[in-house]
């Protein structure tokens, strides 16, 4: 596979807005539509649905999906319907989740367990296989089949983590790894190192797995302005993220600053706790030429496919324009 490009939306839309989103992306050649799967906004497959009929080229799935949010058995049957409806370009995108217990959605016991049970089940039900599964979180009755069409080859499957012990799962099992919420170079050969680990213990060739990278995404020709909106929208999950990172030490104190403005809805202060340095590892941000060059970066340093985060512009449109009309060509 080609070094890729793709485009990731938030599901907080209306349906007419992620057809008109669909119908733009479709002008440029991106290579995946990605959509969140964040509670509480829209699952990931209503939209992908809407947008599915409106995209001829790029490959379309969720950017993930949590089985203790969606059952397995729900993810394979809307993982068909998306397919037939993007003409085969669908993907599988799972991942643990993050911050389910605020929405008093329980997570299982043996959280990788039922992400490998999780995948086995889709991929039975997707195959035309029946027989039953019994696993420690999920079980399927032996009669139980897909009742409805099936995609006509195995579809690729991504899984999402920051986890190390997941990112070694992801390499014995799935086709692509996404680290969501970093844009840092330095980071890839430490998830490249998880990744192989597991190729090496399923018998897979090195580079099996391919990495995928994606951030808040934010371009305008106005650097300026797009890394000042930048900071705001990284301040948000900084916190979360930044102590994830094994190749960062982040001052615990700004960590708590940035958690204290945010709780106050004061993003804008918070942002300019963010410096110049620390944006460009959690987010790509700039004009045309900025986010070529972190693009650029990510690539030499290993990653497969780079994914452009919400919100993609100070007006979205306009930078999802400038996306698929500068910097992918640029690329």
């Amino acid at each position: 596979m080609s070094k890729q490009i793709s485009i990731a939306f938030q599901s907080d839309k209306t349906a007419a807005s992620y057809v008109a989103l669909a119908k733009l992306v479709n002008q440029f050649a991106f290579d995946v539509v990605s959509v969140y799967c964040d509670a509480p906004y829209h699952p990931s497959y209503g939209p992908l649905l809407l947008m599915a009929p409106h995209i001829h080229r790029a490959r379309l799935g969720p950017a993930a999906v949590s089985p203790f949010r969606i059952h397995p058995i729900d993810i394979a049957a809307s993982t068909a319907l998306l397919t037939d409806l993007a003409g085969g370009r669908g993907y599988i995108g799972l991942a643990r989740g993050a911050w389910l217990e605020e929405h008093g959605i329980q997570e299982a016991d043996r959280p990788l367990t039922a992400i490998r049970e999780a995948v086995a089940i889709i991929r039975m039900l997707l195959s035309g296989s029946s027989g039953g599964y019994q696993g420690r979180i999920f079980q399927i009755a032996p009669h139980v089949h897909a009742p409805y069409p099936l995609p006509d080859a195995p579809l690729p499957l991504m899984i999402g983590t920051w986890g190390q012990k997941l990112a070694g799962i992801a390499g014995e099992i799935a086709d692509e790894l996404k680290v969501g919420g970093s844009s840092n170079p330095d980071l890839v050969p430490v998830v490249r190192s998880w990744i192989a680990r597991g190729e090496s213990q399923a018998e897979r060739e090195p580079g099996s797995v391919k990495l995928v990278i994606g951030s808040v995404t934010v371009v305008d020709p106005d650097r300026q302005l797009a890394r000042e909106l930048a900071r705001e929208k990284v301040a948000l999950y900084l916190p979360v993220v930044a102590p994830l990172d094994p190749t960062l030490q982040v001052e615990p104190g700004l960590l708590v600053r940035l958690r204290s403005a945010g709780q106050q809805g004061d993003w804008r202060s918070a942002g300019r706790l963010i410096s110049d340095d620390l944006l460009d590892r959690f987010c790509i941000a700039g004009d045309a030429g900025d986010i070529v060059r972190q693009v650029e970066e990510l690539y030499d340093s290993g990653v497969d496919r780079v994914e452009f985060g919400t919100p993609h512009g100070v007006d979205q449109a306009a930078g999802i324009s400038i996306l698929g009309s500068k910097v992918i060509p640029a690329l």
